[in-house]
């Protein structure tokens, strides 16, 4: 028994020991750093200035900061609508017995497959670009005038868009696994007792893929907050009201950016703990309102 509980001692030690440096330490710092004045990140404690909440006024008195939580808020809203959605759909007719579905699903998937930098630069470059972009060339082919895809007022849009596009394959696989293992008896039972498809899909498979919902919608709140690559590729220069997200709020404040010239690592730390708890907080509310204790199949 001893030597049983040593070998998973011996086993368990370098998960803890990396869990402790990687996630807990950097958790517990950045919280610390968050009440404290701090120049730079790498900064020797012995320099920090106990700060308070000064860090957490300081961000939420910044016009800049409100504008990058309500472009994060439509990002989060309107993004995880059509995501979920489409993500959804794809994900029944792909379990709905049609041909070549392996082949569709792998094509959808297949955006996650590349980087976050490439499909941005494609966009930007083959889809969007005003001059030989390819939605210009099919609007000039059907008479119409190109559009200013990457102007001021459209930019977030086609931002959205394109980062919609990448996302839908994730999403769907996640609920293809959530409809797999749905018993195809249920639908067999439902088809015998008259039920038609949009009967069946309302009745049976939303209900039992309410925990893959409440699963998607927390990945979906981790993906927003953590939106950075696809922002500065959209703003690759200086960082644009149209674009900003809180994330790249962060890395300006903490490293120094257009509308933050001066590092402050205790106000960028602040920024990180406030999106943590904007995690939780979805987390906890997807918990109270979408519950599966009452399911059985």
């Amino acid at each position: 028994m001893k030597k049983n509980r040593r070998m998973i001692f011996g086993f368990m030690l370098p998960c803890v020991v990396s869990v402790l440096a990687m996630f807990l330490y950097p958790t517990i710092r950045t919280l610390v750093m968050s009440f404290f004045k701090i120049e730079d990140i790498a900064d020797e404690v012995s320099t920090w200035s106990f700060y308070g909440i000064e860090n957490y006024l300081k961000i939420f008195g910044s016009s800049t900061w409100r504008v990058s939580m309500l472009n994060m808020g439509r990002i989060w809203l309107f993004g995880g609508i059509l995501t979920l959605s489409i993500a959804l759909l794809f994900a029944v007719i792909l379990t709905s017995g049609i041909r070549y579905k392996k082949f569709f699903r792998a094509a959808i998937y297949l955006p996650n497959v590349i980087s976050a930098v490439a499909m941005a630069t494609m966009w930007i470059q083959y889809i969007y670009n005003q001059d030989y972009g390819m939605l210009n060339r099919l609007l000039n082919s059907l008479g119409f005038d190109g559009v200013k895809w990457l102007g001021t007022n459209m930019k977030f849009w086609a931002l959205l868009f394109a980062f919609i596009f990448g996302a839908i394959g994730y999403y769907m696989l996640i609920f293809i696994s959530g409809i797999e293992r749905i018993p195809q008896d249920l639908f067999e039972a439902a088809t015998i007792d008259g039920a038609n498809k949009i009967q069946q899909f309302s009745k049976i498979t939303i209900p039992l893929l309410r925990g893959i919902i409440k699963t998607n919608i927390t990945f979906w709140t981790v993906h927003t907050i953590t939106f950075f690559v696809w922002s500065k590729m959209f703003s690759p220069i200086d960082t644009e009201a149209t674009t900003i997200v809180p994330v790249v709020y962060l890395y300006d404040t903490a490293f120094g950016g257009k509308n933050t010239a001066v590092r402050d690592a205790g106000a960028g730390a602040a920024v990180g703990v406030v999106l943590a708890v904007l995690v939780l907080i979805i987390y906890f509310i997807m918990n109270k309102l979408i519950k599966e204790d009452d399911l059985e199949f």
